[in-house]
Parts: C-alpha cells; sequence; structure tokens
C-alpha cells in the first residue's frame, strides 16, 4: 500500500506564567514576565498570554509568545544601525544554568541592558486610525498637527507624522500630547532626537 508521507509540526509547549525560581521577578504584565539578572541586565519572557481592554485572558494562544520575541529580535537587528537597543550579547545559559528552567523559557526569552525609560511614548503613525482617528474627527489634527480634510478611516498620510503620548503608570492610560508637550517633559534636545528618530525607524521599516 502506498501511503502519502506526512510532515507532522510539534508545537512548543504552551507558556500561560513562567516559573523561574533563581531570578527575582520584577513585574509580571500583561503578555512578559520580567525577572531581574543584575545592574545592568535584565530577561524579558514573553508569555503566551493574551489580553484584551486590560483583561488577561484564561486561556493562552500557543506560540504566540514565541511569534512576538522572533519579531521583537528581528526589528531590533535590523534597525540597529539607526540607533542602539536593548539586546546584549549574553546567552541564556549565561543566567539559567538550570536545564529545566531554560527548557521552560527557552524560544520565549531575551536578555536585555536595563534602561531608563522615557515618560513619553514614541508615536508614528503613516495612516489615520485609532485615537487619532478619533481626533482627526473632532479637530481635523492629531496632536496638534493639521491634516488634509476629507480623509477616510485607515487613509493612508501623506507622510508619517510623529505624535506623541504620555506614558502613563501601570493601570493608567496614555494621553496623546503635542510635541511642544514632549519638550517640556523632555527638553528640546531629547524631543528632538526622539522625533526625528522615530520617523526615522518608522520610515525604513514602512
Amino acid at each position: 500500500n502506498n501511503k502519502s508521507s506526512r510532515k507532522i509540526t510539534i508545537m512548543p509547549a504552551t507558556l500561560h506564567t513562567s516559573h523561574i525560581k533563581s531570578l527575582p521577578l520584577l513585574h509580571s504584565g500583561k503578555v512578559r514576565d520580567i525577572y531581574d539578572i543584575d545592574e545592568q541586565h535584565m530577561l524579558i519572557v514573553t508569555t503566551d498570554r493574551i489580553s484584551a481592554f486590560d483583561v488577561i485572558m484564561p486561556t493562552p494562544v500557543p506560540g504566540k509568545g514565541i511569534i512576538l520575541n522572533q519579531v521583537t529580535q528581528f526589528w531590533m537587528n535590523k534597525l540597529s544601525h539607526v540607533i542602539p537597543n536593548q539586546l546584549c550579547d549574553l546567552k541564556l545559559e549565561d543566567v539559567l544554568p538550570d536545564e529545566r528552567e531554560r527548557a521552560e523559557v527557552a524560544e520565549h526569552a531575551m536578555i536585555v541592558k536595563k534602561l531608563k525609560a522615557l515618560p513619553v511614548e514614541a508615536i508614528v503613525r503613516g495612516y489615520i486610525i485609532g485615537s487619532g482617528w478619533k481626533d482627526y474627527q473632532a479637530t481635523g489634527s492629531v496632536c496638534g498637527i493639521e491634516l488634509p480634510t476629507g480623509m477616510q478611516l485607515a487613509d493612508r498620510l501623506p507622510e508619517a507624522i510623529y505624535t506623541p503620548s504620555t506614558k502613563a503608570a501601570v493601570g493608567a492610560h496614555d494621553e496623546n500630547i503635542d510635541y511642544n508637550q514632549s519638550e517640556d517633559l523632555l527638553g528640546e534636545d531629547i524631543a528632538r532626537q526622539v522625533r526625528d528618530i522615530s520617523i526615522q525607524l518608522y520610515t525604513e521599516a514602512a
């Protein structure tokens, strides 16, 4: 009897919550678990958890964390010539010598440098959608930037625009701000660098 051969793909075990005991847990968010390594480094585990409207759903999505982790590493490597990023040369075995702990998070984990976060979310828009669409409907502009009249939902903008928001504390929501407000928060020099580099990152990725 001729039987057709089938290639069987084995999905990795679903990771809803990581259980690393050898490192202190710094924070467990909607998707990521963050562990402390030393003064310069931390371990980010991207789980398969999924959230909607700030609620973590009980059923994880198999493979989701692995894909998010791979996408993050891809873009950090691809755009590292624009600006240095959090990636470092440490290997997982350097910080998780226990093979069982390492196996649980292997494809979900990323070791990164500790950096001080800026109090703004750097957002670049190439299309009119989301909170930008709401602003446009109300004022004809987004974050103080005037846009052409008659635009429709999800229309492509004439050129990418930088529309920062506040970086709210855990449990609060970010709020759109204009560029002048970002200068108040960051100072003129840093605000300009964040704007220009963000637009360059978006443009090259797009």
